[in-house]
């Protein structure tokens, strides 16, 4: 696949197409009914350069803030209408840059995975075995782009300010010896090392546990700076952005029982450091 002119390329293009649209439509009826950005933005509790962002093409207008912008406006649906008549196939990955774009400026991170680690604590190592692990397989420049891509998104972690991040693990996930042995046991240290970062909680789902809040699948909660709580998951078939606030109380509340069935921070120390002593 070129790095110009293969599908991924020419379904970036039409996606940012499909943004700029969506948002020249939003400048348009903002300015006819006599609203800044800024105005705009604190009626919606998104903030100027949200509003600007999605003006510009640069960032997706979410579904719900679409409705709510078709009231506020009084433009009889026609957002929305217009985001329901973008291409199917370009709303997976749009969600997905979506989240991204939501992650990086997230104050809380919450995320429970039961097949592979989180992207933001694994090793490069780590992340390539699981990019290679994909089918249909991508080819070398593609890992290497994916690669560097998640390893980029965990300076979050290290930043000035990093966001309050709980992690929820199933204890498989941590026994599966993805990439190899030499893998494993240098992911085991780094999971060990980012437990004792400061506003980061690491904490392990025991195997024996006979029931558990999580089957239903993985997901990861985000609070944005403006206090909107979004859930992101992903599936066998793409990937969801979920803004509805009773789809995210539902979760919310599945996350909090998961963190009362797990391991507690300091046991999952003590599980990580009998894991390593096992190598």
């Amino acid at each position: 696949m070129g790095t110009t002119t293969g599908p991924r390329s020419r379904t970036a293009r039409r996606n940012a197409s499909a943004m700029r649209m969506v948002g020249a439509l939003l400048a348009v009826f903002r300015t006819a009914a006599g609203y800044t950005q800024q105005q705009l933005g604190d009626m919606l509790g998104l903030g100027e350069q949200t509003v600007a962002s999605i003006e510009q093409g640069r960032r997706r207008l979410m579904p719900d803030v679409a409705a709510r912008l078709d009231e506020l406006l009084d433009t009889k649906g026609a957002l929305s209408v217009a985001l329901s008549k973008m291409p199917e196939v370009d709303l997976v990955p749009l969600w997905a840059e979506e989240f991204l774009a939501r992650e990086r400026e997230a104050i809380a991170i919450s995320s429970y995975q039961n097949q592979v680690l989180p992207g933001l604590l694994q090793t490069d190592a780590y992340a390539e075995a699981v990019f290679r692990s994909r089918v249909p397989v991508y080819d070398e420049d593609e890992v290497a782009r994916l690669v560097a891509g998640r390893v980029e998104r965990q300076a979050i972690l290290h930043g000035k300010v990093p966001p309050i991040t709980s992690f929820v693990v199933w204890e498989p996930v941590v026994h599966a010896s993805l990439g190899g042995v030499t893998v494993r046991v240098e992911q085991l240290r780094h999971l060990r090392a980012c437990s004792e970062l400061p506003n980061l909680m690491l904490q392990i789902l025991p195997l024996e546990r006979t029931t558990h809040a999580g089957l239903n699948g993985p997901f990861v909660l985000l609070e944005t700076p403006e206090h909107q709580r979004l859930v992101y998951a992903e599936t066998q078939r793409g990937s969801q952005l979920i803004a509805d606030q009773d789809e995210v109380a539902i979760l919310n509340q599945k996350y909090a029982m998961l963190r009362s069935q797990a391991l507690t921070p300091e046991d999952t120390r003590d599980l990580l450091d009998r894991l390593l002593g096992e190598q």
